[in-house]
């Protein structure tokens, strides 16, 4: 006997036989990290008096509205820049640093951690497939454009640890020491072409020059100078400008973006622009045209303080060179966190710790309006996409 089937019948079988998580070919995957275990009391962080496992949200970022994948327990921290999370260029595993952790002998306390999760986010469903030690209080993380490398910052040592890369196995290859433990090294990126890594220092106001040979990673010494408490850190996927956003004292003051110029003798800060209080998250569009800052704008501090806002602010830039225009911005969740775009740039994620959820953002060119939500467990800390 013999049996016939039509195209779209083979079709569709075969879409039922794929594995559930085989979406992941066509998208654009987003990973959200977030913190159970921390609350905002009165403008404080504090340990939560009834805290939830730490989780890690991936997050199908090439469909509209955005659609969650999958969700895993992974230890994490919001203490630290929002890029504690790397993705590898090619999506196959993504890294989750943890700044801090409940104490064990006081869960109303906590204490600085050490953990970097590894991801397979291939694996159906995706899971930690690895738990590294890189160092004490470990924040910004980054991977090169070549899969290569890793380099994590460990906020509460001092130091930058360098791991070298082989399929989703990391190994550790060292440590750049900055000599000073409270040097707080917080944000560290890649440039494009995998010879330069800059590193924000929050404890001391500096920003570092890392130079990348191979595996070799060495502090060249040049430190750039910008504002009080250099924190986030972005570079534009051009290679030709870097952006910091400095985070001040959380007192109510109107806080720059500093614009780092990578194309002359040796960067340096070239332009500033103002943004609002307390810069948190920033990220480039793919394209580099675009720049999307998240500004706290007071939704951290105490209600009884003078510059309180009910609401964090999402603002976008326009790129020219080392120049930024001001495009728009939107109120977004309070004591909000990172920021990542879409391939296309039309639709960027914002993350909000208070509301537990990722804010759906879509933009224009000219506009940005808010047209959804993710929840998420937990509060979400932490946010990339690969880069390319």
């Amino acid at each position: 006997m013999q049996f016939r089937v039509s195209r779209a019948s083979a079709i569709a079988v075969a879409v039922l036989a794929l594995p559930l998580f085989s979406v992941s070919a066509f998208a654009q995957i987003a990973v959200s990290s977030n913190d159970g275990k921390s609350v905002l009391v009165n403008g404080v962080t504090s340990a939560s008096a009834n805290p939830v496992d730490d989780t890690v949200t991936v997050i199908n970022l090439g469909v509209s509205p955005p659609k969650v994948i999958a969700e895993l327990k992974a230890p994490s921290s919001v203490v630290g820049p929002p890029q504690n999370v790397a993705v590898a260029p090619d999506e196959s595993f993504a890294l989750v640093a943890s700044n801090m952790k409940l104490d064990p002998a006081d869960p109303k306390k906590q204490v600085p951690d050490n953990r970097l999760s590894v991801i397979d986010l291939k694996a159906n469903p995706p899971a930690v497939i690895a738990t590294l030690e890189p160092g004490l209080g470990p924040t910004g993380t980054s991977i090169n454009r070549a899969g290569t490398l890793a380099l994590v910052a460990n906020r509460n040592e001092g130091t930058v640890s360098i791991f070298t890369i082989s399929g989703n196995k990391l190994t550790s290859a060292g440590k750049v020491d900055f000599g000073d433990p409270k040097s707080g090294p917080s944000s560290v990126v890649f440039s494009p072409d995998g010879k330069m890594a800059l590193v924000t220092r929050d404890g001391d106001h500096r920003i570092s020059v890392l130079s990348v040979d191979g595996t070799n990673v060495t502090d060249t010494k040049r430190v750039m100078t910008g504002g009080f408490r250099p924190y986030a850190l972005q570079i534009s996927s051009k290679g030709d400008i870097a952006v910091v956003g400095n985070q001040g004292a959380n007192a109510g003051d109107i806080m720059p973006v500093n614009v780092i110029d990578l194309k002359g003798k040796a960067p340096r800060i070239v332009n500033t622009v103002n943004v609002g209080q307390y810069v948190e998250g920033l990220a480039f569009s793919d394209d580099g045209n675009f720049l999307a800052v998240i500004s706290q704008n007071g939704s951290s501090v105490a209600p009884s303080h003078p510059f309180y806002n009910d609401y964090g602010l999402l603002v976008v830039f326009r790129v020219n060179g080392t120049n930024l225009t001001k495009v728009g911005e939107v109120k977004i969740g309070k004591w909000p966190q990172g920021v990542a775009w879409s391939r296309d740039g039309k639709t960027l994620l914002a993350q909000s710790m208070v509301d537990n959820a990722l804010a759906v953002v879509s933009f224009n060119g000219k506009s940005l309006k808010v047209t959804g939500q993710i929840k998420v467990k937990g509060g979400p800390d932490g946010i990339r996409t690969a880069e390319h």
